[in-house]
């Protein structure tokens, strides 16, 4: 069949807009893998102790465990402190309420109870407050890693063992990891921790995160692959 010059020319922009097409959809490609994917955000709510009292700028719990990440190889993480000092549980349940938005995380980390146990408050009261905490970042699909806490010998043994029977307790309730105790290695420990003996100097605080980290880091791989799924969808 004779090919006439306007069937040629048609041919011709047929092919120009077919590979026209294909190099868009290339570099669409492209663009998606090269587009970095957003920084997990892992929160710090606490208190005292992990707000970085009384220890020197860029030594605190929350810049300390941004170093140890970053070493380790998370890059793509970024470390929020919302911590308070002298916050109770109800103080934090208090402020999550409030302003709720402020504290979304991929991660979380709950170092709470010390201020309650100080002031001797009802432990079912510590606990339903911290049960309310972690009930609504389950529901918002946050991992969770719970800094415990123990109470004072001289408080007694029936307060004793309520109290610390609290945080293993809503561990196994919320699926939630557990640091059992948040100055694990530390307290009691003169060269670890300031005069005050409550709370961590630098060298406690790196001690903490020494403790702490590989749950931290076993949580942000989760969280990372949950998100891996949901964009794969």
């Amino acid at each position: 069949m004779r090919a006439y010059p306007f069937d040629a020319t048609r041919r011709r922009r047929g092919r120009s807009i077919i590979m026209l097409a294909s190099a868009l959809s290339l570099l669409a490609v492209t663009e998606a893998v090269a587009q970095p994917s957003p920084a997990l955000k892992l929160l710090i709510l606490g208190d005292s102790l992990s707000s970085g009292l009384g220890v020197p700028e860029g030594y605190g719990f929350g810049p300390a465990l941004a170093r140890r990440l970053r070493a380790d190889g998370y890059r793509n993480v970024d470390v929020v402190n919302g911590s308070m000092a002298g916050d109770t549980t109800a103080d934090a349940a208090t402020r999550l309420a409030s302003t709720p938005q402020d504290y979304d995380a991929d991660v979380v980390i709950v170092e709470l109870g010390g201020n309650d146990m100080l002031t001797q408050t009802d432990p079912p009261v510590v606990a339903r407050n911290l049960d309310w905490i972690l009930d609504g970042y389950k529901k918002r699909g946050t991992r969770i890693v719970i800094g415990g806490m123990l109470s004072k010998p001289e408080l007694g043994f029936v307060y004793n063992v309520t109290f610390d029977q609290i945080y293993p307790k809503l561990a196994a309730r919320w699926g939630a990891s557990l640091y059992p105790f948040f100055l694990a290695g530390v307290f009691g420990h003169p060269a670890l921790m300031q005069e005050d003996h409550i709370h961590p100097n630098a060298a406690g605080v790196a001690r903490i995160v020494a403790g702490i980290a590989p749950l931290v880091e076993r949580n942000l791989d989760a969280a990372a692959g949950r998100r891996r799924v949901a964009e794969a969808r």
